[in-house]
């Protein structure tokens, strides 16, 4: 690759990365603020809480809108007017009048958020295939996790200078400058003659249920990650003593080890195979979760616990470049609509499971423990059920036909490997 080439690569790598940041930037970035946004508002703290939950669905629909647009009309197209949604948004939440106005805003702020990660997941498809596909999402894992680390921070290094909703008119330069830099640096990546209607892809992917084996353990997982974030809080500050900045050390580290694991990830996947390190993130998220479990019922001292949830969320780095991968691997054809997919399972799953880790209140720690138990588990079973080979298959699907006889099957034959190996 020439010093130019490389050069348009590593940029067109950054961009990507930003707008997958968008999302987990607009979730957590202005958290900081929260007590003073309900202030201004007069919100209630149910209110307030909905205002993040607003922002989470919208990222989820986004996603399902963002897909299938991306595949009818290109990537380019689809996720500029996203931006623009996502800039116009933010910008209207540094002045909305009431918290009614501002949940709304939020939603929509979501939906536009969405638009820049699914596309840039299906732009890595456009571009890339097998293992390089694997290492990219990698790369824009280690961008999920640092992002929701990093975003409080910066929100609080804001409110040093503005209030609250100078964190929102932040969002929206930002925003700004992702729609000039991918207008101008972003290339289309899909091509007219591979576009597909909507009904077709949606039919397509409803009945692969080696995608839909791939996508439900991704989401799964993830949906265990987001009922630590949703229950450690209580557990390890009401239950455990933890103070504040001890609870963000913890947190850190767990982060770290997440983002450890993706670039572990990326480095093994092209001699270990994709699926390979899927199944060593499912069974150490596994591990994980049941080292939790196990804690919370025997009161172990708190180490046990805290190992426990570093293998748990460090689990996740290997779970979430690989399952992409995998998922999206014979989807090229409509990567946008995969990746909605996808991304949709993982917020609607986390969104609807995370809230029962608390469903104990403040002081027990047992619904937190059986959820980032079973939720990993259920992915483990769900992925062997699903991704196993029927009686008489031998590959994913037929061999294609062509002038000189059958092509021999791919290589990656363990995508659908008899059960999980």
């Amino acid at each position: 690759m020439s010093n130019d080439a490389a050069g348009r690569h590593t940029r067109f790598i950054v961009l990507l990365a930003a707008l997958v940041a968008l999302g987990p930037l607009s979730i957590d970035g202005y958290l900081p603020g929260l007590p003073d946004l309900a202030g201004d508002l007069r919100a209630s703290a149910a209110a307030t809480q909905l205002t993040i939950t607003a922002c989470l669905v919208g990222l989820a629909i986004g996603q399902l809108i963002a897909g299938p647009l991306s595949d009818i009309y290109g990537r380019r197209r689809p996720l500029l007017a996203g931006l623009a949604l996502y800039t116009i948004a933010s910008a209207l939440c540094a002045v909305a009048p009431d918290v009614r106005t501002f949940v709304g805003l939020r939603l929509v702020q979501g939906i536009g958020g969405a638009f820049g990660i699914v596309i840039a997941n299906a732009m890595v498809r456009d571009r890339t295939s097998g293992t390089r596909t694997a290492r990219l999402f990698s790369a824009l894992t280690l961008i999920t996790g640092l992002a929701p680390v990093f975003a409080p921070v910066l929100g609080g290094q804001l409110l040093r200078v503005t209030a609250w909703p100078g964190i929102f008119v932040g969002l929206a330069v930002l925003g700004a400058v992702m729609l000039a830099a991918s207008a101008a640096g972003l290339p289309e990546t899909r091509s007219s003659a591979s576009r597909q209607p909507l009904p077709a892809v949606v039919g397509q992917l409803l009945s692969d249920r080696v995608f839909t084996g791939y996508v439900l353990a991704n989401g799964l997982v993830f949906a265990a990650m987001f009922a630590y974030i949703s229950g450690s809080p209580f557990v390890l500050q009401e239950i455990h003593g933890l103070s504040p900045q001890q609870y963000s050390a913890v947190f850190a580290v767990n982060a770290a080890g997440l983002i450890a694991a993706a670039q572990i990830s990326g480095r093994l996947v092209a001699r270990a195979g994709a699926r390979v390190l899927l199944l060593a993130g499912l069974l150490g998220a596994t591990a994980g979760g049941t080292t939790v479990l196990g804690a919370v019922l025997t009161r172990a001292p708190l180490p046990v616990l805290l190992i426990g949830l570093f293998v748990l969320v460090s689990s996740v780095g290997l779970v979430m470049p690989n399952a992409a991968a995998q998922a999206l691997a014979d989807h090229g054809g409509h990567a946008g609509s995969a990746a909605a997919l996808l991304g949709f399972s993982q917020f609607m799953l986390g969104g609807a499971l995370a809230p029962l880790a608390g469903a104990g209140g403040a002081t027990d720690a047992l619904p937190m423990g059986i959820i980032v138990a079973v939720l990993p588990a259920l992915a483990l079973l769900t992925l062997g059920v699903l991704t196993r080979s029927m009686p008489g298959e031998r590959t994913r699907r037929p061999a294609r036909q062509g002038r000189a006889g059958p092509r021999r099957p791919h290589r990656h034959i363990d995508r659908r490997g008899a059960g999980i190996q």
